[in-house]
């Protein structure tokens, strides 16, 4: 039997920033916030939008990676926690935003969240498996989906240029 083929969903930088907008606007309501925890990389472009929105001034971030191959989720690896300072705000995590772009499986977010219970998740995107560790998103898309970012996106495909492949 043939394994399913995956959905694409492209993301224009238009469509992202007026999602990013929209996730800033569904928060107004549960905050205040007093900081922002963008999940790296992918939640650095939705956290600078949500923080101008919402007139948040404190940002950090927590690196973990699991895309290792851009295709394949693999092992969790944090590459840098949550600064001390940040966490001394709300040691439990109590009025600290965490913001990612999508959740997948959720794995990540467990992650951050056991290092911060008491925050409010927020992502731009959602599939199915991860919805249960978020607090709030904007869109939901199937679990097949491959969500195509724009900062990934050219006219067609761009290698990121450490990978050392012509451009």
């Amino acid at each position: 039997m043939a394994a399913p083929s995956q959905k694409a969903f492209p993301v224009s930088w238009d469509q992202f920033h007026r999602d990013a907008r929209a996730l800033a606007w569904r928060l107004a309501s549960s905050g205040p916030f007093g900081a922002i925890v963008c999940i790296t990389r992918g939640g650095l472009v939705p956290a600078a939008i949500v923080a101008r929105e919402l007139d948040i001034r404190l940002i950090e971030t927590v690196c973990i990676a699991s895309y290792h191959d851009y295709l394949n989720q693999g092992e969790l690896s944090v590459l840098k926690g949550i600064a001390p300072s940040v966490k001394e705000l709300a040691p439990d995590g109590q009025g600290i935003l965490v913001v990612d772009d999508l959740t997948d499986s959720g794995k990540t977010a467990q992650v951050v969240r056991a290092m911060l219970p008491k925050a409010h998740f927020a992502t731009v995107y959602a599939k199915p498996a991860g919805r249960p560790v978020i607090d709030t998103f904007v869109t939901e898309v199937s679990q097949d989906t491959w969500i195509y970012f724009p900062w990934d996106m050219g006219l067609a495909y761009q290698e990121p240029l450490a990978t050392g492949a012509p451009g």
